[in-house]
């Protein structure tokens, strides 16, 4: 620790020993005591069972309300917001706004974690560690000056630097992600694509609007609205799939070769363990593929649930999402449950529902034509006559039974009206800085655009499967 930051510790102690600490912030309706310092001796005077201990259930309706839009405020030390910038451009290469070129990053490592102060219903929850996330969104968020950036929080992450945090929750989860709706006018695509996702059996988490006020240690400011995700290895596993001791790893693989360097454990970390996805990428690209495909679809079948991920390839490439396996290799996991097969979940949902491309090319087509060999868990469904059968039913089913115009249309509307307010007023308005909205017509006219997509989708379906 540098003598110029432990002289800010020492003055921070002695102003509040002589009463010169502010209790409260009225304007950011956070909590300014110690705190948000790094002073150790602070006392957790918010703490209840239910709402900051790990000794309740995960309390789903307060969380993840469905009819209204929560607020969180966040306040950090000017020395974290120092400390952040120090090691994002240690990471990415460049400043706080002070990106010139285009394109996005993707850094080595995840970003650092700083101890923040969060209040939420008039309750503070301390030392939460902050950080930021993602990758070419973050790049060129933080490239831009532009403060509505993507974050995860952390409950206990400083448990062992503050005694008093430990197993810190928040009414029951440990982890979130929040993400700030980074290309997206209409604010709601992270959110109704995991909905759509459940409607169509497909295990995804829970989601809710929340506005977000951070102090970057400057005053506080509204950041918009975000959608808050939960953690699929914190709380979604055990919720949807009622266990969660098997593996849960967040790849970054194409699956034509295995390496333990790409298949990140998210869970059981100390056991050297990665036989289930080892049998699985083997099975995959094995030579009987083309020469007795029924045995080479049964041994599949015994290490990966190949039957979900077909159904999940039917609703991803009728939604239209890019920014996932087929054209980029993240965002999703694996998780290995008691029937010992390995399952498909999708995660970071915020440029579906477009028709548009990326880095890595364009989405997926729906006849899955064009995706070559470098995606083989795609490719060769495609190729195999009885994956593709059920492919094409799967994809007739959710057009007619799930992306309807009636039931898209209600799901789009509720939240487009939902969060409003707080969008573009009357209750609170997104500014530029602190906002990914083009403009405030963007997002009005956004959700036109959303239902005339699942218009045009239809069409595609019923070309594609008469």
């Amino acid at each position: 620790m540098s003598s110029h930051f432990s002289k800010l510790i020492s003055l921070a102690a002695l102003m509040a020993m002589l009463g010169m600490v502010s209790c409260k912030d009225q304007t950011a309706d956070v909590i300014t005591t110690n705190t948000a310092t790094d002073s150790k001796d602070f006392a957790i005077t918010d703490w209840t069972t239910a709402t900051h201990s790990n000794d309740v259930d995960p309390d789903y309706a307060t969380v993840f309300p469905q009819d209204k839009v929560n607020t969180l405020t966040i306040t950090m030390t000017s020395a974290n917001w120092s400390a952040i910038q120090t090691n994002m451009k240690s990471l990415f290469g460049y400043g706080f706004g002070e990106r010139t070129q285009a394109g996005g990053g993707f850094p080595s490592q995840e970003t650092d974690y700083v101890a923040v102060s969060l209040k939420f219903n008039d309750k503070e929850w301390y030392k939460v560690g902050f950080r930021l996330k993602g990758n070419s969104s973050l790049s060129s968020t933080w490239g831009s000056g532009i403060y509505k950036l993507p974050f995860r929080l952390n409950f206990d992450k400083f448990e062992d630097d503050y005694p008093q945090i430990k197993n810190q929750r928040f009414y029951g989860f440990k982890e979130f992600s929040l993400s700030p709706g980074y290309k997206d006018n209409s604010l709601i695509r992270e959110k109704v694509t995991a909905d759509i996702f459940r409607m169509a059996g497909i295990p995804a988490a829970q989601t809710a609007f929340y506005k977000v006020y951070i102090d970057f240690g400057s005053g506080s400011k509204y950041c918009g609205v975000y959608t808050l995700t939960e953690v699929v290895d914190d709380t979604m596993i055990k919720t949807q799939f009622s266990e969660d001791s098997g593996n849960v790893y967040k790849p970054e693989s194409t699956f034509q070769t295995f390496s333990s360097s790409v298949f990140e454990k998210k869970n059981n970390e100390t056991a050297n363990d990665f036989s289930d996805v080892q049998a699985f990428v083997a099975a995959l690209n094995s030579s009987l593929r083309t020469s007795n495909a029924a045995q080479w679809r049964t041994n599949l079948e015994q290490s990966f649930n190949a039957d979900h991920f077909v159904k999940w390839l039917a609703v991803n490439t009728t939604l239209v999402n890019w920014d996932t396996y087929g054209v980029m290799a993240h965002n999703y996991y694996l998780y290995n449950h008691s029937v010992n097969k390995l399952t498909w979940i999708p995660w970071d949902n915020n440029e579906a529902l477009a028709n548009r491309s990326g880095p890595g090319g364009s989405a997926v087509s729906l006849s899955l034509s064009g995706v070559s060999s470098s995606w083989p868990l795609i490719r060769y469904i495609a190729d195999d006559a009885t994956y593709y059968a059920k492919y094409k039913t799967y994809v007739r089913v959710f057009a007619d039974d799930v992306f309807t115009s009636a039931k898209m249309d209600a799901l789009f509307t509720k939240y487009h009206t939902l969060i409003s307010p707080y969008v573009i007023g009357p209750e609170a308005t997104e500014q530029a800085k602190y906002t990914h909205l083009s403009s405030s017509s963007a997002f009005t006219t956004e959700l036109a655009t959303l239902k005339q997509h699942v218009v045009s989708r239809k069409q595609a379906v019923d070309a594609f499967v008469p």
